[in-house]
């Protein structure tokens, strides 16, 4: 029982020395900066956490209206289970004659540490963030 203590506190201090080597809170100031703009076309919709779900939805239901055959979601770290909800809910809407492509990958983006003290130089750091691409065609009924 106290071995597994012991590792667990290890565990703990090695976790927050890799914390620690990346920036301490106390010296820098973390800005994140936007990711890089993706290509953008009329079928492109992107989801944040922001925007509210609904329009969203609207949005995505116009562009069906519009006659558009195929939609691409796009989600980026905490959006992603709003990208998925807003995928589920079209194809219910749509009585599951929708088809579903789920695509997942890893978008680096930059963060800046601004230094609180002037004497200290700003850094960059780069970290990847999940992000999922979710392609929704109607489908022929037969």
């Amino acid at each position: 029982m106290m071995a597994d203590a012991d590792e667990s506190q290890n565990r703990d201090q090695v976790n927050q020395g890799k914390d620690q080597e990346r920036f301490d809170r106390e010296e820098y100031q973390l800005r994140k900066r936007l990711p890089r703009k993706l290509p953008r076309r009329p079928n492109d919709v992107y989801v944040n956490k922001k925007t509210n779900f609904k329009a969203q939805l609207v949005r995505c239901e116009r562009l069906f209206e519009k006659g558009y055959n195929e939609l691409f979601i796009h989600g980026l770290g905490a959006a992603s289970p709003r990208a998925i909800n807003l995928a589920l809910q079209l194809n219910v809407n749509h009585r599951d004659t929708l088809s579903l492509a789920v695509n997942t990958s890893t978008q680096r983006v930059v963060d800046d540490l601004i230094p609180h003290d002037e004497t200290r130089p700003a850094r960059a750091q780069v970290r990847g963030v999940s992000a999922i691409h979710i392609r929704l065609a109607k489908t022929l009924l037969v």
